[in-house]
């Protein structure tokens, strides 16, 4: 038997907390490091007009409004903070999200269960590509608007997508993303999971998070880090970062409980099914 290690949480707040409350609801020990901080986007004017665009169903050119895409948790907390007093989310107008913790968080902000298009639980990828692939069949995008909830920058992909099938893109700005300030628990932490690797397991699920770890802590080896990431390309930045090869599961902490049962019954080298 292999003992479970103590997982570190790297998400922004307030989902890093959440997330530490549900791993230690699984038995897990669990802390948060959250190596992103969020803050108010530099001008909330876009936020306030696409609130008005989804109450008029229209983009400011009148072309009717399908979708809203959120890529974060944090993109709909940030964006919904902001929503006009006794607004009700359009039954028409879909709001779109690339994997669970998105769809929750719409879910939490009240949008209708039949206007949320998310990738099914069951298929094991979260991302634009399978948003894209539920999404593409929802409306008859020649001529129809969309926006993209997400911080200062972000990955085109899926606006591309819309773009090519005559979609109308329109990105909004909910938040920035700012670098991590540690407390004294969470640089103590740190600390702990350096000077004892094998102890801890990080949990990604963003590259740019991972990017912050040589600004946290110059010059550490991460040759004997334990990791696991929320998808591929999250996953070869943490190896290019030096740490070994980082198994991919599903974002939900019962998929991190999961994962580490197998390994604890089959011993360190088992490997996730996702590539």
């Amino acid at each position: 038997m292999t003992a479970q290690p103590h997982l570190i949480v790297t998400r922004p707040q307030p989902q890093a907390d959440a997330w530490v409350a549900r791993l230690q609801a699984l038995g897990l020990a669990a802390g948060a490091l959250p190596l992103l901080g969020i803050d108010a986007p530099a001008d909330a004017a876009p936020v306030h007009a696409a609130w008005q665009a989804i109450v008029r169903g229209q983009d400011a050119a009148g072309r009717p409004l399908a979708v809203v895409m959120f890529v974060s948790p944090s993109a709909v907390q940030r964006f919904f903070a902001q929503r006009p007093v006794g607004l009700a989310w359009p039954a028409d107008v879909l709001a779109a999200a690339p994997g669970q913790g998105t769809r929750d968080a719409l879910a939490q902000a009240g949008v209708p269960a039949l206007a949320l298009c998310s990738p099914p639980a069951e298929g094991g990828r979260f991302d634009s590509e399978a948003l894209w692939a539920v999404l593409h069949a929802r409306c008859h995008w020649p001529g129809h608007a969309a926006l993209v909830v997400r911080g200062e920058d972000g990955r085109n992909w899926l606006a591309e997508a819309l773009r090519q099938q005559g979609a109308a893109v329109h990105f909004v700005e909910a938040y920035r993303r700012t670098a991590p300030v540690p407390t004294t628990a969470q640089q103590a932490l740190l600390a702990q999971a350096l000077a004892r690797p094998a102890a801890f397991c990080w949990l990604f699920s963003s590259s740019e998070a991972v990017g912050q770890l040589p600004t946290l802590a110059p010059g550490a080896d991460w040759s004997a880090a334990q990791a696991l990431a929320t998808h591929p390309r999250i996953a070869a930045a943490a190896q290019a970062l030096g740490m070994p090869p980082v198994p991919v599961i599903e974002p939900m902490p019962e998929a991190v409980a999961a994962w580490l049962g197998a390994r604890s019954a089959h011993g360190p080298s088992i490997q996730s099914r996702r590539t």
